[in-house]
């Protein structure tokens, strides 16, 4: 169902998916309710109101959780009152984000887009607020009647994090899993940890996947391959920073 500039899915009753399909960067924010309360995984690029569609779609008290502080997952996060983020990026969004806007607006305007018409994106900003809690590795957040589990998952993002859902076996993989490029050639990459984060998820043996870009359909294998491609890459003496960008079908990782 296309709300303007929004794609909103049900992958389930009680979850959606909310896509940008119109940008080059193809964002997922993902929305999970429960009987008490919901939560809104990431926030998206915020060159539209993502918090409209999720009136929409739930009357219950709603939260953000963040799977990291990158630009394009907390543009919305100046609708929404109460949001968390791993400890170790709170910094990242309350003091200093580590790009400067310049460079944001360059990679939000990469390719062409068809913005929304009320957009300017000469007037985009990185959001800048106090987190109202922390994530921390093992943290359990509870909806009522629904339990997620926030798994620290550093490596693309030093506070990167995934949230599973084990009772069925779902994950919520953010950045560190999906079907395009999985980038750890930043400053604040480590390519070491991004391979042993995915060797951890992997060992979930998770039964669906929910990725932050691109394909939204992916099968759960595609956790397994990655960590064979991160476990190749390790053996060979590639994985370190500076040794290209290496091509494996349906992902690819540059370092």
């Amino acid at each position: 169902m296309r709300q303007d500039w929004f794609t909103v899915e049900r992958l389930h009753t009680d979850t959606f998916a909310i896509s940008e399909y119109g940008h080059w960067e193809e964002t997922h924010s993902y929305l999970l309710c429960g009987r008490e309360r919901a939560v809104l995984i990431d926030t998206g690029l915020g060159v539209a109101r993502i918090k409209d569609v999720v009136d929409g779609l739930t009357a219950l008290p709603v939260a953000v959780v963040l799977t990291h502080a990158h630009w394009d997952h907390i543009g919305g996060l100046a609708q929404f009152s109460a949001f968390a983020v791993h400890e170790s990026e709170a910094n990242w969004l309350s003091e200093r984000f580590p790009l400067p806007l310049h460079a944001v607006c360059k990679s939000l305007t990469l390719k062409p887009c068809d913005f929304p018409a009320d957009f300017r994106p000469d007037a985009y900003r990185i959001f800048r607020g106090e987190p109202t809690s922390v994530l921390h590795d093992g943290d359990s957040i509870d909806l009522g009647g629904r339990t997620l589990q926030v798994m620290h998952t550093p490596g693309h993002s030093p506070g990167h994090c995934c949230f599973f859902e084990r009772d069925r076996g779902w994950l919520y993989t953010g950045d560190l899993v999906y079907e395009g490029c999985l980038d750890a050639f930043y400053p604040t990459t480590d390519p070491l940890a991004f391979m042993r984060s995915v060797e951890a998820v992997n060992g979930l043996h998770p039964q669906r996947i929910f990725p932050a870009h691109h394909a939204l359909t992916v099968p759960a294998s595609l956790v397994g391959d990655v960590a064979d491609a991160f476990r190749a890459l390790h053996r060979q003496g590639k994985l370190r920073q500076g040794s290209g960008l290496f091509d494996f079908g349906r992902f690819q990782i540059h370092v």
